[in-house]
Protein backbone atom coordinates (compact mmCIF):
# COMPACT_ATOMS: atom_id res chain seq x y z
CA UNK A 1 0.00 0.00 0.00
CA UNK A 2 1.20 3.76 -0.59
CA UNK A 3 0.04 7.24 0.57
CA UNK A 4 -2.64 8.56 -1.88
CA UNK A 5 -3.53 11.73 -2.52
CA UNK A 6 -6.53 14.49 -3.00
CA UNK A 7 -6.91 17.96 -2.87
CA UNK A 8 -7.87 17.83 0.43
CA UNK A 9 -6.71 14.66 1.64
CA UNK A 10 -3.76 12.32 2.24
CA UNK A 11 -4.72 8.44 3.30
CA UNK A 12 -3.58 4.77 3.33
CA UNK A 13 -6.99 3.00 3.53
CA UNK A 14 -7.69 -0.42 2.19
CA UNK A 15 -10.91 -2.39 2.26
CA UNK A 16 -11.66 -6.13 2.23
CA UNK A 17 -15.70 -6.27 0.78
CA UNK A 18 -17.71 -9.13 -0.13
CA UNK A 19 -21.23 -9.49 -0.95
CA UNK A 20 -23.07 -12.41 -2.50
CA UNK A 21 -25.98 -12.62 -5.02
CA UNK A 22 -29.66 -13.16 -4.07
CA UNK A 23 -30.42 -15.96 -2.24
CA UNK A 24 -26.59 -17.13 -2.50
CA UNK A 25 -27.59 -17.90 -6.63
CA UNK A 26 -24.49 -19.54 -8.04
CA UNK A 27 -25.18 -17.23 -11.20
CA UNK A 28 -21.26 -16.78 -11.74
CA UNK A 29 -20.67 -20.66 -12.54
CA UNK A 30 -21.66 -18.98 -16.19
CA UNK A 31 -18.21 -17.87 -17.74
CA UNK A 32 -19.87 -15.06 -19.50
CA UNK A 33 -21.67 -13.34 -16.40
CA UNK A 34 -18.24 -13.97 -14.54
CA UNK A 35 -16.61 -12.25 -17.72
CA UNK A 36 -19.19 -9.06 -17.83
CA UNK A 37 -19.05 -8.58 -14.14
CA UNK A 38 -15.31 -8.87 -14.11
CA UNK A 39 -15.17 -6.00 -16.95
CA UNK A 40 -17.28 -3.96 -14.91
CA UNK A 41 -15.29 -3.90 -11.64
CA UNK A 42 -12.59 -2.87 -13.54
CA UNK A 43 -14.41 0.12 -15.42
CA UNK A 44 -16.26 0.86 -12.50
CA UNK A 45 -12.94 1.40 -10.21
CA UNK A 46 -11.27 3.21 -13.15
CA UNK A 47 -14.10 5.47 -13.10
CA UNK A 48 -14.47 6.81 -9.65
CA UNK A 49 -10.84 6.63 -8.88
CA UNK A 50 -11.04 3.47 -6.70
CA UNK A 51 -7.72 1.32 -6.52
CA UNK A 52 -8.51 -2.50 -7.10
CA UNK A 53 -5.81 -3.86 -5.34
CA UNK A 54 -7.59 -7.37 -5.62
CA UNK A 55 -10.81 -9.35 -6.77
CA UNK A 56 -12.47 -12.50 -7.29
CA UNK A 57 -15.64 -13.57 -8.70
CA UNK A 58 -16.79 -16.73 -7.44
CA UNK A 59 -19.67 -18.19 -8.13
CA UNK A 60 -21.96 -17.10 -5.34
CA UNK A 61 -20.10 -14.15 -3.95
CA UNK A 62 -17.84 -11.57 -4.60
CA UNK A 63 -14.35 -10.67 -2.79
CA UNK A 64 -12.93 -7.36 -3.67
CA UNK A 65 -9.74 -5.72 -1.57
CA UNK A 66 -9.77 -1.73 -2.72
CA UNK A 67 -8.54 1.21 -1.62
CA UNK A 68 -10.28 4.83 -1.88
CA UNK A 69 -10.65 8.35 -1.17
CA UNK A 70 -11.83 8.83 2.45
CA UNK A 71 -14.46 11.20 1.08
CA UNK A 72 -16.56 8.23 0.46
CA UNK A 73 -18.06 5.58 2.76
CA UNK A 74 -17.67 1.80 2.77
CA UNK A 75 -21.66 1.99 2.08
CA UNK A 76 -21.45 3.70 -0.60
CA UNK A 77 -18.80 1.88 -2.05
CA UNK A 78 -20.52 -1.12 -2.20
CA UNK A 79 -23.81 0.79 -3.46
CA UNK A 80 -21.69 1.76 -6.38
CA UNK A 81 -20.49 -1.48 -7.51
CA UNK A 82 -23.39 -3.70 -6.79
CA UNK A 83 -26.42 -0.78 -8.32
CA UNK A 84 -24.29 -0.46 -11.36
CA UNK A 85 -23.05 -4.17 -11.65
CA UNK A 86 -26.71 -5.21 -11.13
CA UNK A 87 -28.14 -2.83 -13.76
CA UNK A 88 -25.79 -3.82 -16.58
CA UNK A 89 -26.56 -7.77 -15.89
CA UNK A 90 -30.11 -7.21 -16.24
CA UNK A 91 -29.83 -5.15 -19.21
CA UNK A 92 -27.39 -7.17 -21.21
CA UNK A 93 -28.84 -10.66 -19.67
CA UNK A 94 -31.95 -10.75 -18.78
CA UNK A 95 -32.05 -14.26 -18.15
CA UNK A 96 -31.04 -13.85 -14.88
CA UNK A 97 -33.96 -12.00 -13.53
CA UNK A 98 -35.98 -15.50 -13.97
CA UNK A 99 -33.23 -17.35 -11.34
CA UNK A 100 -34.26 -14.55 -9.00
CA UNK A 101 -37.32 -14.13 -7.28
CA UNK A 102 -37.31 -11.02 -5.99
CA UNK A 103 -35.42 -9.27 -9.43
CA UNK A 104 -32.84 -8.39 -7.34
CA UNK A 105 -29.21 -9.36 -8.20
CA UNK A 106 -27.27 -9.18 -4.58
CA UNK A 107 -28.31 -9.41 -0.90
CA UNK A 108 -28.83 -6.38 1.00
CA UNK A 109 -26.08 -6.95 3.02
CA UNK A 110 -22.00 -7.05 3.00
CA UNK A 111 -19.09 -7.78 5.01
CA UNK A 112 -16.25 -4.94 5.14
CA UNK A 113 -13.23 -5.15 6.89
CA UNK A 114 -10.36 -2.93 6.80
CA UNK A 115 -7.02 -3.83 6.27
CA UNK A 116 -4.26 -3.32 8.86
CA UNK A 117 -1.20 -4.33 10.84
CA UNK A 118 -2.79 -7.57 11.93
CA UNK A 119 -4.75 -7.88 9.01
CA UNK A 120 -2.50 -7.17 6.68
CA UNK A 121 -2.97 -6.76 2.36
CA UNK A 122 -1.24 -10.37 2.01
CA UNK A 123 -3.03 -12.31 4.17
CA UNK A 124 -6.64 -10.29 2.56
CA UNK A 125 -4.40 -11.20 -0.88
CA UNK A 126 -3.53 -14.96 0.29
CA UNK A 127 -7.52 -15.17 1.26
CA UNK A 128 -8.95 -13.76 -2.04
CA UNK A 129 -6.55 -15.17 -4.55
CA UNK A 130 -7.10 -19.04 -2.39
CA UNK A 131 -11.19 -18.75 -3.71
CA UNK A 132 -9.60 -18.35 -7.35
CA UNK A 133 -7.61 -21.24 -7.52
CA UNK A 134 -9.36 -23.77 -5.08
CA UNK A 135 -12.79 -25.62 -6.49
CA UNK A 136 -15.63 -23.79 -4.23
CA UNK A 137 -17.31 -25.50 -1.12
CA UNK A 138 -18.75 -24.50 2.22
CA UNK A 139 -15.31 -24.47 4.21
CA UNK A 140 -13.78 -21.67 4.53
CA UNK A 141 -10.17 -20.80 4.79
CA UNK A 142 -8.96 -19.63 7.95
CA UNK A 143 -6.95 -16.61 8.07
CA UNK A 144 -3.81 -16.59 10.11
CA UNK A 145 -3.09 -13.29 11.96
CA UNK A 146 0.62 -14.16 12.68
Amino acid sequence: MSIKRTSHSVYDTSYHLVWCPKYRKRLFEHEILRERADQLFRRIAEEYGFDLIEYEISTDHVHIMLSFPPKRSIGEVVRIFKSIVARELFREFPWIKEQLWAGELWESGYFARTVGDRMTSEVIKKYIQHHRDEEQGTAQLDLELS
